[in-house]
């Protein structure tokens, strides 16, 4: 008799809703029905190109014969860019550097190096689904921590403060925010990192966005606010740069050498073990972070027209509301609707072809409903799937409601 392949249990609740919701949007468009995507975060799809010296850089590098394998940690001259970049940043007290296979892989190696089954983390709530994503697989206890939409979706303190318990091993911040584009005041910083150094707990910085701020906002490196406590900030080439598809990321270890060496050396294991990140990517880097940034300016000039349309147009329609994004190049609209945003996102996709995520997907303060979009798109294509957005919810309002 034949018995079925069990999965592992550590997989039963990992999701991953911003490509899920495709499930539904390839049957839909199996239909033939025009589909206007605003779920993914790649650049790339829309018009944004890579700048060029750094596709340069790689091709040379290729014609070097830079094809085999990088040191585990990343080549000399990257992770001698990214220090310069982590300086500039005002990060002192930096023990490590290495690069890896996009700043996903960078967290999924910092978590397995610090976090026991049956532990936890705090990630902010709306969030990026990598980290619950990987407290699953690692067998975390669920620990969110929530996001003040009424403040311009600024972390909580109060909450955070209330939720550090004996198995609390880090706190996550994603500054700027991914889904909600917000972005951490100094202030808040501070206190967060006061809180983490109080309770000895490493501060997992995901600043992937860093550069990509509308408004005249200006980031804080959170690392830089305190050179003792152990953080370790991500980066990489995905967004700020324009090459999500490079797969390139890094981290940067700072703060007191007692407290992390040993830390240090189990992500040097787990970095060791699986041998390196595109190697032929890593010359893009110092590229990248010291060479020509005019493409910045010209993105932050795209993304501000269609970040201020999405505010505009959606805070017209009956029963949403929206909070202006500060950096990125996403929005978390909320729905006043009495549904679930699951069922919400599931006919707009259905009925109109417009594809965002649900709020579900990024997590929510619970009784409240959200979508997430990027703005990515030309001006054209967002106007006509906002439209569609605000005809879809007058029909939805008198059919469910």
């Amino acid at each position: 008799m034949e018995k079925v392949i069990k999965a592992a249990d550590r997989t039963a609740n990992i999701k991953y809703a911003i490509r899920d919701i495709l499930l539904i949007a390839d049957e839909v468009a199996k239909s033939g029905k025009e589909m206007l995507y605003l779920n993914i975060g790649d650049p790339n799809i829309y018009d944004f190109q890579t700048p060029r010296h750094m596709i340069e850089a790689t091709y040379k590098a290729m014609l070097d014969n830079h094809c085999g394998y990088a040191p585990s940690s990343g080549t000399k001259e990257a992770r001698e860019a990214i220090e310069r970049e982590a300086v500039r940043k005002g990060i002192k007290n930096i023990r490590d550097i290495f690069v890896t296979t996009g700043a996903s892989e960078a967290i999924d190696i910092c978590l397995s190096a610090l976090v026991n089954a049956g532990e936890n983390i705090l990630t902010p709530t709306p969030g990026y689904p990598l980290y619950t994503a990987l407290q699953s697989k690692l067998q975390m206890e669920p620990n969110p921590y929530y996001l003040d939409e009424s403040n311009g979706w600024q972390p909580d303190i109060d909450d955070i403060k209330s939720k550090i318990n004996d198995k609390t091993r880090a706190i996550i911040i994603i500054n700027p925010n991914n889904p909600t584009g917000s972005n951490a005041t100094k202030e808040i910083l501070q206190k967060l990192v006061d809180l983490a150094v109080e309770h000895n707990l490493v501060i997992f910085a995901d600043e992937i966005y860093d550069k990509l701020l509308m408004d005249g906002e200006e980031h804080v490196s959170l690392a830089s606010l305190n050179p003792e406590a152990p953080v370790i900030t991500f980066g990489g080439l995905s967004k700020n740069y324009l090459a999500p598809g490079w797969r390139i990321g890094w981290g940067v270890i700072s703060g007191n050498e007692k407290l992390l060496s040993e830390y240090i050396e189990a992500i040097n294991k787990i970095l060791r073990s699986r041998l390196s990140a595109n190697h032929p990517e890593m010359y893009a880097i110092p590229a990248a972070l010291d060479g020509d940034q005019s493409h910045l300016k010209v993105a932050v000039e795209k993304l501000t027209r269609r970040r201020n349309m999405t505010v505009e147009m959606l805070n017209n329609v009956p029963g949403i509301s929206c909070v202006s994004s500060k950096g990125a190049f996403y929005a978390f609209p909320r729905l006043h609707i009495k549904n679930s945003d699951n069922h919400f996102v599931a006919e707009l996709i259905k009925e109109t072809g417009v594809v965002v995520v649900p709020g579900t997907g990024f997590g929510q303060v619970p009784g409240t409903q959200h979508f997430r979009l990027v703005f990515l798109p030309d001006e054209e294509t967002l106007k006509k799937a906002y439209e569609k957005i605000g005809n879809f919810m007058a029909d939805y309002i008198k059919k469910y409601e």
